[in-house]
């Protein structure tokens, strides 16, 4: 296997640690607003790795965390936590926020077929862990204590600045203009692992520590549930590009501090997804969720179909145009697969031609699109029977989780109603009333049920 390494800057081959064993970490969302397609894209291309590595015969454990304290509104280490602007906003407290939005979340990761993942760990239930680790990087030198909260001193990390490729003299303050200097640190780009109530007295969240009652910060989390869940050997981590600085950064520096040894080989990065060419965000007000497109009358799993036609480490321009053309194509792959008759034996040749292809590109740095393509090769190949392309679709679906074989599911009204349709219609050709036959069979038609007329009778089909 072969992947874009963003700690490498260049397509590597894929090494574990351990024989078909994959250590995954996937950063997980910051539960104060629902998730936008932005956020979705990452998820959706995460759920896409997993399916593949056990597509390709690897036992994947895979960990993801849920945010629900610790991430500042800005890149600083400064502003207010977005759980209390949350609260603020809703009047509630932080574990209904929580709740709320993590339901909200894993409600569109059913609609678009995304597995949850086995681990799945709210940052507030390991504050023990993160005390370790803080407690350990204190007595190594690693960090240091200033105006009552706990930094991690980078220039302790020769290779800080690795994985983002920046230098520490282009630095600014913050990354973001809401963004104030934190006149604590000793180097700008040193990061707080744990805040005390010196600086946050109206923090709800907090938790008494060796360092004083308070909260821990962002990026300690991640490093924190990663190690407790996946050992002190990680595989593959994975999040949206912009993450990799400050964020995936700091979790190396913290991370490899504690452990005494290189932690991660692999990053993959995600990259956005953009309206109209402006990044999406829920700062500034871009939010357009699964289940939206969903109220607006699209099938979710189209949008699924789009972010398969793109590659995972481009930015990609969404728009209402676009997901119309992904919908359009989704429904006539559909109805295509649908046509297939199932007839013949399983080549069990052709198949292994056919998977060996699919399996090579998902190799070939997760070639979605040229899967796709591969699949309408094979419903074009005559030298293909119905039951091999059969087995081939049910199987590559395992990675699309497109639902290409999902029977309808016909509403009971729906289907008492086309029944007596056809047998009105049946008994209109017995007395040879073709006019009204005709005139039945066109009715349906424009509900988008189609009739169909075998030996054994009339059949039906409902059209997306």
């Amino acid at each position: 296997m072969k992947f874009y390494n963003s700690l490498t800057k260049k397509v590597d081959e894929f090494i574990t640690h351990e024989d078909k064993v994959i250590r995954m970490y996937t950063c997980g969302p910051t539960v104060y607003h629902y998730q936008h397609l932005g956020n979705m894209r990452t998820y959706i291309t995460e759920d896409i790795f997993e399916k593949t590595f056990k597509y390709l015969g690897y036992d994947v454990k895979r960990v993801m965390n849920i945010t629900d304290v610790g991430h500042l509104k800005s890149d600083g280490d400064t502003g207010e936590d977005k759980m209390v602007i949350a609260m603020e906003r809703e009047h509630k407290s932080s574990k209904e926020i929580a709740k709320f939005y993590t339901d909200e979340f894993k409600k569109d990761c059913k609609l678009i077929n995304v597995r949850w993942p086995d681990k799945v760990v709210n940052a507030t239930d390991e504050i023990d862990m993160y005390i370790k680790i803080i407690s350990k990087l204190l007595d190594t030198g690693y960090a240091y204590t200033s105006n009552g909260n706990i930094y991690f001193d980078t220039s302790k990390m020769p290779n800080y600045y690795e994985l983002s490729g920046k230098k520490e003299e282009d630095l600014v303050v913050a990354s973001r203009d809401d963004v104030d200097e934190d006149h604590g640190k000793k180097n700008k780009a040193d990061f707080v692992l744990w805040f005390t109530n010196s600086k946050f007295g109206n923090q709800e969240l907090q938790w008494d520590s060796p360092f004083g009652r308070g909260f821990p910060g962002w990026h300690i989390e991640c490093s924190g549930i990663a190690i407790k869940y996946l050992g002190e050997y990680l595989d593959v981590h994975f999040g949206a590009e912009d993450a990799v600085f400050p964020h995936h950064t700091n979790e190396i520096a913290q991370s490899e501090s504690y452990l005494g040894h290189k932690w991660c080989n692999n990053w993959i990065h995600l990259s956005w997804l953009l309206t109209s060419g402006i990044k999406m965000s829920k700062s500034k007000g871009h939010i357009l969720t699964v289940s939206k497109l969903k109220e607006e009358g699209y099938n979710p799993l189209a949008f699924r179909y789009f972010i398969l036609g793109t590659y995972y480490h481009k930015q990609v321009d969404f728009t209402y145009e676009a997901l119309e053309q992904a919908s359009s194509a989704y429904s006539k792959l559909l109805n295509k697969i649908k046509q297939i008759n199932k007839e013949g034996s399983l080549d069990k040749e052709l198949f292994n031609i056919y998977d060996n292809k699919f399996k090579d590109a998902l190799s070939n740095d997760l070639g979605t699109s040229n899967t796709l393509t591969l699949l309408y090769d094979l419903l074009k190949d005559n030298s293909v029977n119905g039951t091999t392309k059969l087995e081939l679709i049910k199987s590559w679906d395992q990675v699309f989780s497109l639902d290409l074989l999902k029977e309808d599911e016909i509403d009971k009204n729906l289907e008492i109603y086309i029944l007596s349709k056809i047998d009105e219609r049946n008994e209109a050709k017995k007395n040879k009333n073709y006019e009204l036959s005709d005139q039945i069979r066109n009715e349906l038609l424009e509900k988008g049920i189609e009739l169909i007329d075998t030996r054994e009778g009339t059949k039906y089909k409902v059209n997306n």
